[in-house]
């Protein structure tokens, strides 16, 4: 699986960035189920999986978040 970036993520809608996140936490459910069970090849998986997750959270709440008024429009 490619690693996405930050601007992979701002391209999508929130709908499909909301769905990208849930399917990004099954898989790494799965991983480390696969990981407790012994079975899991390549430990570095969920590392990045974590971090890709964290993007794409990261994107989603800049969304969400109002921006703060510049010094310039207060005045």
């Amino acid at each position: 699986m490619p690693v996405k970036k930050a601007k992979d993520f701002r391209g999508m809608s929130s709908k499909e960035l909301a769905a990208h996140i849930h399917s990004l936490r099954k898989e790494l459910f799965s991983l480390r189920l696969k990981q407790g069970a012994g079975t899991l090849d390549n430990n570095q998986q969920l590392r990045l999986l974590r971090k890709e997750i964290a993007r794409a959270m990261t994107v989603q709440g800049e969304g969400a978040a109002p921006l703060a008024p510049s010094a310039e429009e207060e005045k």
